[in-house]
């Protein structure tokens, strides 16, 4: 084996992009890597590279021979290839039309401010509470999990079951155990289907009883939003509370400027970086870019998570700036044609969040050192077990 960087590099803290991306970026643009598997990959760490390469319609998530192509980790969900090679684009095409309806502006719009209302009784709940409180157990996993619950009619009293399948389903080390999961997923979520055919509500769930689907494809693919749905917020919420605590100038600006979260959550989406995982594609034919010739069946590897700390792009990209100046977009949520569909849930939610917790709690802070909270190893979107916070006090 050629001596090349092995990928997931370590980092210092949970907070930080480790600078081994920045200097393999800067020193050879697209770099050839190792994944832990032992494969070779092409590593983009670069934001122009990146979204090039996320609308070049040469590169894919399929691949002609699965089985002998190379793996990003043992993920079932983005480890390996995914499709069938030769319908990919037209499969894609498909699936986006039956899903666009369910995150139309019209539907997003109506959800908002109930939104914010599940955010107040959740902190109401939190009130409640004596600290210090795991926010993780209490906000940062329920409210998404509510939410993603009633948009798509999936009953909240499951959230033990499917959360417990989700933990699976993300398992990055054994893909045998996650395609399982992912199974399991797509059998329970085709239950709650064909339960809508009885029972219609005004839900995703129900949108999609309607449609004739004999392989399982669709109700696969809902497993997937709910997954998605939850554990990606999840991460955001636990990590945009962190670097906000670690920036204190700040977040006193956004607690006296509530109007202020939307630029916050920006922030947050361009440097949350819950897992250095990575989103993988396979050249369909030979690709010549930037001088590179990535051969057919290549795996490229795009590290959203690098190429938003891409420093010719953004200015002091390692810095939380609630003022940052308007410009290229982040790639929090990907870009071309499989830009992520819940990207404007996902800013709803955010932003009733960081529009009130520190307002409602006087002095929150973390309950014990960075360095001592728990990572979830193993798992696609990693994040925190807990997040223990302690506060002064509590404004109503």
């Amino acid at each position: 084996m050629s001596e090349l960087p092995v990928i997931p590099f370590e980092r210092t803290t949970p907070l930080d992009v480790p600078a081994a991306y920045r200097e393999l970026r800067l020193q050879q643009g697209i770099a050839k890597v190792r994944t832990r598997t032992g494969d070779e990959v092409w590593l983009v760490s670069g934001y122009e590279d990146a979204r090039k390469l996320f609308a070049e319609p040469l590169l894919g998530r399929s691949h002609p021979e699965p089985e002998k192509a190379a793996r990003i980790s043992g993920s079932a969900l983005l480890g390996g290839p995914q499709g069938d090679h030769a319908t990919e684009k037209a499969d894609h095409e498909r699936m986006r039309r039956l899903f666009q309806p369910s995150f139309s502006a019209r539907r997003m719009k109506a959800l908002a401010e109930h939104v914010g209302t599940l955010v107040d009784e959740r902190l109401d709940h939190l009130a409640g509470l004596n600290p210090p409180v795991d926010l993780h157990a209490e906000l940062s996993f329920p409210l998404p999990v509510l939410v993603i619950c009633q948009l798509l009619g999936v009953p909240f009293e499951d959230r033990g079951y499917f959360g417990e399948v989700s933990i699976r389903m993300g398992d990055i080390d054994d893909a045998v155990k996650g395609e399982a999961a992912r199974a399991e997923m797509g059998a329970y979520m085709a239950g709650l289907i064909e339960r809508k055919r009885r029972e219609p509500g005004e839900d995703v769930l129900t949108d999609l009883a309607g449609v004739i689907d004999d392989d399982g494809t669709v109700a696969r693919l809902a497993g997937g939003l709910l997954f998605a749905g939850h554990e990606t917020t999840v991460g955001r919420i636990d990590y945009g509370v962190l670097l906000l605590l670690e920036r204190p100038d700040q977040l006193a600006e956004l607690e006296r400027d509530p109007s202020l979260a939307p630029a916050a959550v920006e922030e947050i989406l361009r440097m949350a970086v819950p897992s250095l995982h990575g989103i993988p594609r396979w050249a369909r034919e030979d690709v010549e870019y930037g001088g590179l010739t990535i051969h057919k069946g290549d795996a490229v590897l795009i590290s959203t998570d690098a190429a938003n700390r891409d420093e010719r792009v953004f200015s002091d990209p390692d810095v939380f700036d609630l003022h940052r100046k308007p410009g290229d977009p982040h790639l929090g949520f990907g870009y071309g044609p499989r830009f992520c569909l819940g990207a404007t849930l996902a800013r709803v939610e955010l932003e009733a969040v960081f529009s009130r917790l520190f307002q409602r709690f006087e002095g929150l802070r973390l309950a014990v050192p960075l360095q001592e909270l728990e990572v979830n190893t193993g798992r696609l979107t990693q994040g925190f077990a807990k997040l223990p916070v302690t506060w002064n006090s509590v404004r109503h």
